[in-house]
């Protein structure tokens, strides 16, 4: 290996430690590159941080304080809408190197693969989704945004497999409900551009469930588990939010989650 080769956890801590939004998109697409080319050594040599660097702006907001919304129809609400999807996977960046650096070591090369892959794919989508604010007169940062997404990191911080249920497979699983939607909103408001990226990560965001879905069966393997019923437990334990319905069982299903994973968890928290 040569001298100046980093780490993956060196790479993954330096994403994580960049502030700026874009150069945070560029660090990940650049580090999954060098990667992907055999640049990045595998190495866990240095700890992930607790929290990962932010902008000085958006303004971070309580969830009970973010105004609503609308629907899209307004260029005002497809404003707000496209600022919202571009916080999360400006979030999803940070949270896909966090598993990578965090979990890494000692998983089979494959899970590495999987996770900076990822990464990329974030990095990628933020762009798209800021490059489109920028068309529309803003960017990503001019309005607030929720404060709660890494709640979910610092909650399983130290549980592969509640990391594994609780990201992918409750927080990125519900893009999976709520896209199609979005997309069908945009197009009717005339947003072609907007819908056309929705539909980039909508089936991108499949393969993500997926990944977190396979490894978390991988891990439910390797202790003899129920995966259908540890994935209720450690949703329960680590997940303070409601699985509300309807689900795209359809989308969910090609990401290898069956209706038993999720739909005794909707029953309960009253979905």
């Amino acid at each position: 290996m040569s001298t100046s080769m980093t780490s993956l956890a060196l790479a993954a801590r330096t994403v994580l430690l960049t502030a700026d939004a874009r150069a945070k998109a560029a660090a990940s697409r650049a580090m999954a590159a060098a990667w992907g080319a055999g640049a990045v050594e595998v190495g866990f040599e240095v700890a992930m941080p607790d929290v990962p660097a932010r902008p000085d702006r958006p303004e971070l907001l309580p969830p009970n304080r973010m105004p609503k919304r609308g629907k899209a129809g307004s260029e005002r609400s497809r404003f707000a809408l496209l600022h919202a999807i571009a916080h999360i996977e400006l979030n999803a960046i940070d949270l896909a190197w966090d598993i990578a650096g965090r979990f890494g070591e000692g998983m089979p090369r494959a899970f590495l693969d999987d996770w900076v892959r990822v990464a990329d794919d974030e990095a990628r989508h933020f762009l798209l989704i800021d490059d489109r604010l920028r068309e529309l007169g803003g960017a990503y940062g001019d309005l607030p945004a929720h404060d709660g997404l890494w709640q979910a990191s610092t909650a399983t911080a130290h549980d592969l497999p509640a990391r594994l249920a609780v990201v992918p497979q409750v927080l990125e699983a519900r893009g999976l409900d709520v896209t199609p939607a979005m997309v069908a909103r945009l197009r009717a408001a005339g947003d072609d551009r907007a819908a056309d990226i929705l539909d980039i990560i909508y089936r991108d965001e499949i393969a993500h469930v997926a990944a977190g879905n396979r490894w978390f069966r991988w891990t439910c393997d390797s202790n003899g588990s129920s995966p259908a019923e540890a994935f209720r437990a450690l949703v329960s334990t680590h997940f303070k939010g409601e699985l509300k319905p309807p689900f795209n069982d359809l989308a969910r299903g090609e990401a290898g989650m069956t209706p038993d994973f999720y739909h005794p968890l909707a029953t309960r928290d009253g979905g």
